[in-house]
This record gives structure tokens, C-alpha cells and sequence, in this order.
């Protein structure tokens, strides 16, 4: 079969030859028809994820049909589409996850590749109003978010929420989800294009966090929020605090801008607020998401498709964060 390699820190993506996965116990073998990218690729690349397991094949985003089931998996499963949950080993702690949580695409060999070995209990009939290309931007992004905004936040229909970076993955599944259920939904962006993206995927409104005094404005705009989700932490995570309304509460699944700024105490316990950090998700979580967007029939945003041959293309146009959706790899089509 042909895999996407990464031979070392700080390597290129290279096309390989390898042999296809064998099934194992409790396992099965799925032929890919699109993988999707994820910044935790561009970290691993760069050396900047917990894992060291070089070389490796990446890829925590895949949908395909499965081909091959292990002893004890029912062979009915054999020929049908699936989506794949990139999660394993969460623990027996649901509040968080355990020392041997795993994510597909290292340290075990992930998506970007025609043939990917996975557990059989990561397996889920792929949602029939999605493109393959739709199914594999789903899992880690949406998983992500659905965490965040349902099981930690709690977010009930008529609800005012706030979704930071609009644009990214995560954030644009926040944004679809909260629509789906029923909330008012604004959002914050560097680009005024993607502000108006968000509002044709149902969003109110938003502003541009480049502008000065963005949280006044926002204020002034949309007044308090019941439930904010970001993955910026930074300066701007103040604002989200002062934009809370008294019992609010904020899911935090990133911190690409650094350091969160100054907080005032008294903003937070007088408010009442609750401020979950949230990562990935159980296979409950993913489980449940999966019905979720079913019933709802959300469609994941797909900014642009590569082969696989362009796979280090890909990842360098992710780095320049000009995207509004998720990034997909054509595989077996």
C-alpha cells in the first residue's frame, strides 16, 4: 500500500511503500478514502508533541470501508463505511483522561495511508448525508468540540454562546453544533471574511478580535454569554470572563496564544462562573457525537481536498491558517 511517512523531527512527508495491516484480535482493517489534517501533525513534525515514536505514519482523522476483521470482531462489519474515533485507552476516569491515552496516528500507525489497522470498537457506520471527504473531517475536531460544549458546558437550547477563532476546525464545529441545538451563536475572528462565513453556517454575528476594544464592542453587540468556547487562552481570554454572564461557563480545548492575561477574581467568583479545560473526548463522547450530527445532519466544513502524494502541501498551507474548515487528503478514490 502507499503511506505518508515521517522519517524524523523536522522531516518532509514522504510517499512510501509498506505492506498492508494484518487484523488482529478485536481489531479490523479499513481501506481509506479520506484522511484529514489536524495541527497535532504539524506539532509532531516539528517535535512539539508528547510523543517521540519516529519514524510514523500520522493521520487521526479517517473514513473509509472496512476490508478485514480480526478473531472475535462479527463479520458483518466487513464492506460497510466507517468513520473511525481516533481515541483509545481513555481510563475509567470520565472527567479525564489516563496516563495510556492514545491517539490514532502515533505512536500507532494513523490514516494517511490506503490501509489503516484499528480497533474494532473505534469502528462507526459513517453518517449517510456525508461525503467521505465530509466524514473525514469529523472525528478529532468534532469530538473536540462536542465535549466542550455538551458534556463539560452543558449547553441547553436557547442559550447565548460565544465561539472564539472561527475558522479552525474545532471552532467551526462548535459553531455548526451550537446552531444544531437550538442556541444564539456569535463568534470572534481575525478575518471579516470568516465572520460572515460563520454567519452563513448560522451564527448572529461577531467581530474581529484585531479590533481595538473588541470585547466592549461585542458587548455592546450581543451583551452577556451563557457559554463561551475557545482555544486561544492568551490576552483575549479576559475578555471572555468580563463577556460572561453570571453563571456562565467557558470550555478552554487550546491555548494558542499563550499565557492566559490578568484575571480579576473577583469576575469569576462573584459571576459564579465554571471554567472547564476539555480535550478530545471519551468513546461515549464520540458516540454520542456521531447521533448528534446524524439527527442533525451536520455537514463538517471542507476548506480544500489534496491527494495524497501532497501531503506535505498540505500541512504547510494548514501552518499559514488561512483555511475556514478542515483540510482532507483524497485516499482510494
Amino acid at each position: 500500500m502507499k503511506a505518508i511517512y515521517l522519517e524524523a523531527i523536522n522531516s518532509s512527508f514522504v510517499l512510501i511503500e509498506k505492506e498492508i495491516p494484518v487484523a488482529g484480535p478485536g481489531e479490523a482493517i479499513v481501506q481509506v478514502k479520506a484522511a484529514a489534517l489536524n495541527h497535532r501533525d504539524v506539532w509532531i513534525q516539528y517535535g512539539k508533541y508528547f510523543t517521540k515514536d519516529y519514524p510514523a505514519i500520522l493521520g487521526s482523522d479517517g473514513a473509509g470501508i472496512v476490508t478485514e476483521v480480526g478473531e472475535g470482531v462479527g463479520k458483518s462489519w466487513i464492506g460497510k463505511e466507517v468513520i473511525l474515533d481516533p481515541s483509545s485507552d481513555w481510563g475509567d476516569n470520565p472527567h479525564a483522561q489516563g496516563l495510556d491515552f492514545k491517539v490514532l496516528g502515533m505512536p500507532e500507525d494513523g490514516a494517511f495511508a490506503e490501509y489503516v489497522k484499528v480497533r474494532a470498537t473505534n469502528l462507526h457506520e459513517k453518517p449517510k448525508h456525508m461525503s467521505w471527504e465530509e466524514a473525514a473531517a469529523l472525528p478529532l475536531a468534532g469530538v473536540t468540540a462536542y465535549r466542550a460544549m455538551f458534556t463539560k458546558c452543558g449547553l441547553k437550547q436557547g442559550e447565548k454562546v460565544l465561539v472564539t477563532g472561527a475558522g479552525g476546525g474545532v471552532a467551526l464545529f462548535a459553531v455548526q453544533f451550537a446552531v444544531a441545538a437550538g442556541a444564539e451563536v456569535w463568534v470572534t475572528s481575525g478575518s471579516d471574511e470568516k465572520i460572515e462565513a460563520a454567519k452563513r453556517l448560522g451564527a448572529t454575528g461577531g467581530v474581529n478580535y484585531k479590533n481595538e476594544n473588541w470585547g466592549k464592542e461585542l458587548k455592546s453587540l450581543a451583551g452577556g454569554f451563557d457559554v463561551s468556547i475557545d482555544g486561544a487562552a492568551g490576552e483575549g481570554f479576559v475578555q471572555l470572563v468580563k463577556l460572561a454572564n453570571p453563571g456562565g461557563r467557558i470550555g478552554m480545548y487550546g491555548g494558542t496564544t499563550g499565557r492566559i492575561g490578568a484575571l480579576n477574581p473577583a469576575e469569576i467568583f462573584w459571576k459564579q462562573l465554571a471554567i472547564f479545560g476539555s480535550t478530545m473526548g471519551t468513546n461515549d463522547d464520540f458516540a454520542e457525537m456521531i447521533s448528534f450530527v446524524r439527527e442533525k445532519e451536520v455537514r463538517p466544513v471542507v476548506d480544500s481536498v489534496f491527494t495524497l502524494e501532497q501531503t506535505e502541501e498540505a500541512m504547510r498551507y494548514m501552518e499559514a491558517g488561512k483555511q475556514f474548515g478542515k483540510i482532507v487528503i483524497s485516499v482510494n478514490q
